[in-house]
């Protein structure tokens, strides 16, 4: 019984792996909220002023840890079974490629125009140009991003289903799996709750009712407790701010 008692109070072997990669992702959003707000990246990345450093790391350096480290955990989550071999499976990783595409394009776009419509056109929104740059930078962006943020996300909680774990997760794990969906869900918090509500809304609360209703059929699975804590969290904390601040 004690032995029992102190394998559940540590982290499960075969989970470290997952739990270091999600980790990576709370890293992610930490400095991402470094980048956004405060003034350490704001200086030009070249004497052109092409962009900021800002803009950059929003763009190049923060998104492509953050990918890796969600394909590294999709290359952890799969195993040797039938699934690897079947017609879902292919699916998933394509719905997965298709993902990560979008979410580069709409970085992309985002990040160039947005850095475009703060500088020049600010206080100019009916010039051809400036129409362009805005609509890019609130509107098209938005779209091809949450596309691919939404496919992403659920290809990798889909590759939980076809893989669930072999071994159970010990209160240990559960714990660090909710600590770190936690930091996720305080970054969805900061994005929406200070805003006017838009598309990125509907798209939490997708994704949450996703991961809840994998949680309540398929059973406490690591990626299901983790989405499931930071989109609950981020929704709930949104809705109980608006509520508040009217």
């Amino acid at each position: 019984m004690q032995a029992t008692t102190l394998h559940q109070q540590r982290l499960s072997v075969t989970m470290r792996p997952i739990h270091l990669l999600l980790g990576v992702q709370t890293i992610v959003i930490i400095l991402l909220s470094i980048n956004r707000l405060t003034t350490l990246t704001t200086g030009y990345v070249a004497a052109n002023e092409f962009l900021r450093w800002v803009d950059l790391n929003n763009m190049l350096i923060l998104p492509l840890v953050s990918v890796v480290a969600f394909y590294l955990l999709k290359k952890e989550l799969e195993y040797d079974s039938p699934a690897r071999n079947g017609g879902w499976h292919l699916a998933v990783n394509l719905t997965f490629i298709i993902g990560l595409y979008l979410l580069a394009a709409g970085y992309g776009d985002h990040e160039v125009t947005n850095y475009l419509h703060g500088r020049f056109c600010a206080t100019d929104e009916t010039s051809p140009l400036c129409r362009i740059i805005i609509f890019n930078d609130d509107e098209f962006s938005h779209w091809v991003f949450f596309a691919g943020f939404i496919l992403l996300n659920t290809a990798l909680m889909l590759i939980q289903v076809l893989f669930p774990a072999r071994t159970p997760a010990t209160p240990a794990d559960t714990t660090l799996f909710i600590t770190n969906g936690l930091f996720i869900g305080l970054g969805i918090f900061a994005n929406l709750a200070f805003e006017a509500i838009g598309l990125d809304l509907y798209v939490v609360a997708l994704l949450t009712a996703l991961a809840l209703g994998l949680l309540w059929r398929r059973g406490r699975q690591p990626l299901f407790i983790y989405y499931g804590t930071a989109y609950t969290f981020g929704l709930v904390a949104t809705a109980l701010t608006k509520g508040i601040l009217g």
